[in-house]
């Protein structure tokens, strides 16, 4: 349901946190909807009931990036949907650190309340009062010190600060991702309109580089242990080109490219080698390759392979225990020679899906497994024949 002024009055009134606190450890599956609210009606309106439940169920939700703060703080839907890894909110927050932050469509205030770590100074800007009144209680409910205001950022903003942080909507109304960062809501070109030394802004981790390359920025891509999150286009931080950071084991890695590089193009080596996602979105594969010593498969292809296992918080590896071209018959024959009854198939650069290959290799038998990779050597279809990756 969506959440309106009057539910959030009651959502902090000592009735509502005390349901809150009630429901916090419950299980709040669909399943039980039926019996939760008919057990909140008995006392409480419906459309109380209905509102506590639909909090509640969005405290369990929040904590894979809230933590334990999330049983004290109030969301909508999209904006938890659109809530940044709590690790790349606390890396974005060092950069304020002592200067006068605006936060733009700044939602519930996820962003602010932690770039309020580090600034003297933030204000949280937004169209929607639900969303303001939202803020305001988290930044309460968290102790942090932070501004929030009802703005129309499209007309105007304040215009002394010492960084901006614009955080648009890459959903429309019913929920469909937008590509195109003008259709963003509001659209990216209105940084345009802003002074501020420093801009940041959220964007989509499948962001076009040309959409944003009239900027003369850099565009940043972050990953969290190989999971890429968002894309963050910076104005006026000095440098442009691409940027990959990767949040892993407790490190915040970077890398960026330094000289052109151009790695050859040779048959399969020893290792199969996948670079992160971010490496893989910042065109930096083979940059990553010349330091490990790595070959391409194929200029389009974004697999390298390797003579040894290489080392490197960038990549994963397997190694290759035999290649062929890809034909169906004779990989079938060869599996069962080497008594494969399982395998894992992965793909780049071929049309035939994981599910359907391994449908049609019909393994009925065999104690080894292996990993297939479909992929392609100088634009011919070839698979090769991979160990397990051990955990």
């Amino acid at each position: 349901m969506t959440i309106t002024l009057e539910h959030l009055a009651f959502l902090t009134s000592a009735n509502g946190t005390q349901l809150l606190e009630q429901l916090a450890d419950d299980d709040l599956s669909d399943g039980n909807t039926l019996a939760l609210l008919t057990k909140l009606r008995q006392k409480y309106p419906a459309e109380n009931a209905g509102a506590v439940l639909t909090m509640a169920r969005l405290r369990q939700k929040a904590v894979a990036k809230f933590g334990a703060d999330a049983r004290k703080m109030f969301f909508t839907p999209d904006a938890l949907e659109q809530a940044s890894d709590l690790l790349i909110r606390h890396y974005r927050a060092q950069f304020a650190t002592g200067k006068n932050v605006l936060d733009v469509c700044c939602s519930i205030g996820s962003d602010t309340l932690s770039l309020a770590r580090t600034s003297p100074s933030v204000t949280g800007l937004d169209i929607d009062p639900v969303r303001i009144a939202i803020a305001q209680h988290n930044a309460a409910a968290l102790g942090r010190v932070a501004n929030f205001q009802v703005c129309d950022v499209m007309q105007n903003i304040p215009q002394n600060a010492d960084m901006l942080f614009f955080d648009p909507a890459r959903r429309d109304e019913r929920g469909n991702r937008l590509h195109d960062v003008e259709q963003y809501q509001p659209p990216v070109s209105l940084i345009q309109q802003w002074h501020a030394p420093l801009i940041l802004v959220k964007l989509s981790p499948g962001v076009e580089l040309a959409q944003v390359a009239a900027y003369s920025g850099q565009i940043e891509f972050l990953s969290v242990a190989g999971d890429l999150k968002e894309a963050l286009l910076w104005v006026g931080a000095g440098f442009a080109g691409t940027k990959a950071t990767l949040f892993k084991d407790n490190r915040v890695y970077h890398f960026q490219r330094t000289d052109p590089v151009q790695v050859a193009i040779t048959p399969p080596r020893a290792w199969l080698v996948e670079p992160d996602a971010a490496i893989l979105r910042a065109g930096l594969v083979q940059d990553v390759a010349a330091i490990l010593d790595g070959t391409l498969l194929d200029e389009t292809i974004a697999y390298f392979t390797t003579d040894a296992k290489p080392i490197s918080p960038w990549v994963r590896a397997w190694q290759i225990l035999d290649w062929m071209p890809y034909n169906l018959k004779k990989l079938r024959a060869y599996l069962q020679q080497q008594q494969v009854g399982h395998v894992t198939v992965k793909k780049r650069g071929s049309p035939i899906t994981p599910e359907a290959l391994i449908a049609q290799l019909k393994l009925k038998s065999g104690s080894e497994s292996r990993t297939l990779v479909l992929t392609r050597w100088i634009g011919q279809p070839i698979v090769l024949i991979c160990a397990d990756m051990l955990p």
